[in-house]
């Protein structure tokens, strides 16, 4: 049964891909297709929904393969999302039509024989990685999932591996704190002809020593956004804002937040990223069901909508569908 949303579904027409969720088999807390499509298709009391056509996986160390080589064991997450993917189209609500998982850039030239499984795995929708790179040495933030040395993207054979996956046609997420966006910038203007994707705003956090630090956090990263914005392959996603580390606190709240509370936390300064790369780079995202933990889908597309009010309706298209059809070749 489809979820009821909280609020009227805002122009239900307006098409959507979403480029960043997860899917995995949990416990306790799954997130399967049944559960995707619960959020995609949930709809108002009027029986309107978000016209969310299609959508793009992010790696999330789901469902690896247990023996063989350790660096192409990631390879068992694409054949696991290939498989909801080809179920995702012979079945209503959004397809997924692109598969981002993971491959260890810093194997170097070695990497090609991993992307090479992936995209072989894949069946045609694999379109890149996400090598995880957040990395702080404040005890009360954690490192990311992939348990990133200080300085990886610097690292001559990541930096190797990075080519590789340009050559290959690949994309490269990238999710990492907004005090390493400096290192993304020395990356990205290094290798001009790999695609990047920044993942989550950029990282902005609201934890550990940046509590309560809100307007400075926002305006250390204006000046590595801005250097961002002069690379054409850089893209940004819009989103994230439902995560913990943010700190805003909606997962502590008695009452979800509306989108109008949601638009108003973080509309400047979305607007302020989108007026910088262009609307052609920048796609709102959902990193559904993190963002579940703070807002629920329905309510959070609202939020984008109100935010990109002021743009028309090209301007609106690419925001909400084709800066991620481009970036992800679909």
């Amino acid at each position: 049964m489809r979820q009821l949303s909280t609020e009227p579904i805002l122009d239900p027409d307006l098409a959507i891909c979403d480029p960043h969720h997860h899917y995995w088999h949990h416990p306790t807390n799954p997130y399967l297709l049944e559960q995707l499509h619960a959020d995609t298709e949930a709809v108002d009391e009027d029986g309107r929904s978000h016209n969310v056509e299609s959508t793009v996986f992010v790696e999330c160390m789901a469902e690896y393969l247990t023996d063989g080589p350790p660096a192409l064991r990631p390879v068992g997450e694409t054949r696991f999302v290939t498989e909801a993917a080809e179920r995702s189209a012979t079945s209503s609500g959004a397809v997924i039509a692109g598969i981002v998982s993971f491959a260890d850039l810093a194997l170097g030239a070695a990497v090609e024989d991993v992307l090479d499984a992936h995209v072989e795995a894949g069946r045609g929708r694999f379109r890149g990685i996400r090598h995880a790179t957040s990395w702080s040495d404040d005890p009360k933030i954690h490192n990311a999932h992939t348990n990133p040395p200080e300085g990886l993207m610097a690292d001559r054979e990541f930096r190797t591996g990075f080519d590789v996956l340009g050559r290959m046609g690949l994309s490269f997420d990238a999710w990492l704190y907004h005090t390493q966006l400096a290192d993304l910038v020395d990356l990205a203007r290094a290798h001009p002809d790999t695609t990047v994707i920044l993942d989550h705003l950029g990282g902005p956090l609201g934890i550990g020593p940046f509590k309560g630090q809100r307007s400075a956090v926002l305006d250390a990263c204006r000046g590595p956004l801005t250097a961002l914005a002069s690379c054409p392959q850089v893209f940004v996603k819009l989103g994230g804002i439902g995560m913990s580390i943010y700190g805003d606190g909606w997962h502590k709240m008695d009452t979800r937040p509306s989108s109008e509370d949601v638009a108003a936390r973080w509309g400047d300064h979305i607007r302020f990223i989108i007026d910088l790369f262009g609307p052609d780079r920048c796609m709102f995202e959902s990193n559904f069901p993190v963002d579940k933990t703070g807002i629920d889908y329905p309510v959070l597309w609202n939020a984008f909508k109100r935010i990109a009010d002021g743009y028309d309706q090209t301007e609106r298209a690419a925001l909400f569908a084709g800066a991620a059809r481009a970036a992800y070749r679909i």
